[in-house]
């Protein structure tokens, strides 16, 4: 891969200021406090919350406490989505911070998964790193990985750590010079304007003809509407990680240093805004 260590550094320490309201209708003994923090964008919200479940339980009964989880304007948001994604998706273009509502009660069954311990949480990432190591290497890196290296995949994150994470994600980023490239990124596009959780199928990042694929490309085959409109006025943002890449970016590059952590390219297809 690539060194590009100052994009893989600022992609990492990306946080979004955040305020945690509670939600009026939970039953408190007195009145909570709204709650401040800087969520890291690649992590899980479910991940960093623990001072804000601590600040909220505080003023509240104790029998009325049930398995908290988060809402933006009437959206439950998905804890094994990552956070940069869920606000690229719902909220990028609003004012920060970004207001998030907190439950206690009445856990939506339908729209989220449960969570009960950050066992839930590793077990998802890994198996999405064992996903799209499948897609890029057919396995065989994260295969040849000993258990203490996925653990410390999973420790850089989770304690926010980039040097751990990185000492073994950049063998998960690399291929053989031969090749140019990954077999087939690993990629889910998002779209706010659609229940349809996420669009995933296979792309090279290299054409038959051996030019690079861009992010343009990608976005032509899997979803076209991102990047067409009938009237010529482009109508929506393509966004990874808050900004909005160009569309001649090749994929290969975006994949190596804009992947979130689980190595996934999670790119939100959101309505442009009209003013």
């Amino acid at each position: 891969m690539t060194d590009d260590k100052d994009v893989l550094r600022d992609v990492w320490f990306g946080r979004i200021p955040t305020c945690f309201t509670l939600y009026q209708d939970e039953i408190t003994e007195r009145e909570a406090e709204p709650y401040y923090l800087l969520l890291p964008r690649i992590s899980y919200l479910t991940l960093v919350t623990d001072k804000v479940k601590k600040h909220f339980q505080k003023v509240m009964r104790q029998e009325e406490v049930s398995e908290i989880w988060f809402e933006y304007e009437g959206t439950p948001l998905k804890w094994h989505y990552p956070i940069g994604l869920l606000f690229d998706l719902h909220a990028s273009n609003t004012a920060l911070p970004w207001s998030i509502t907190v439950h206690f009660k009445n856990f939506p069954e339908k729209d989220l998964l449960h969570c009960h311990s950050k066992d839930v949480i590793e077990a998802h990432f890994m198996a999405c790193i064992k996903e799209a190591d499948a897609l890029k290497h057919k396995s065989q890196v994260i295969n040849e990985m000993q258990k203490k290296d996925h653990k410390q995949l999973w420790m850089g994150l989770q304690n926010d750590k980039f040097e751990q994470f990185w000492a073994i994600n950049r063998k998960l980023m690399e291929y053989p010079p031969e090749d140019s490239g990954f077999r087939y990124i690993p990629f889910r596009i998002y779209q706010a304007t659609t229940d349809r959780p996420f669009i995933q199928k296979l792309f090279r990042p290299i054409a038959s003809g051996g030019q690079l694929h861009t992010l343009g490309d990608l976005l032509k085959d899997v979803c076209p509407s991102a990047v067409t409109s009938e009237d010529g006025e482009q109508k929506t943002q393509v966004m990874i990680h808050g900004i909005e890449p160009m569309l001649e970016t090749p994929i290969q590059w975006l994949s190596e240093h804009m992947s979130y952590p689980d190595n996934f390219l999670h790119i939100s297809v959101i309505p442009r805004p009209t003013d």
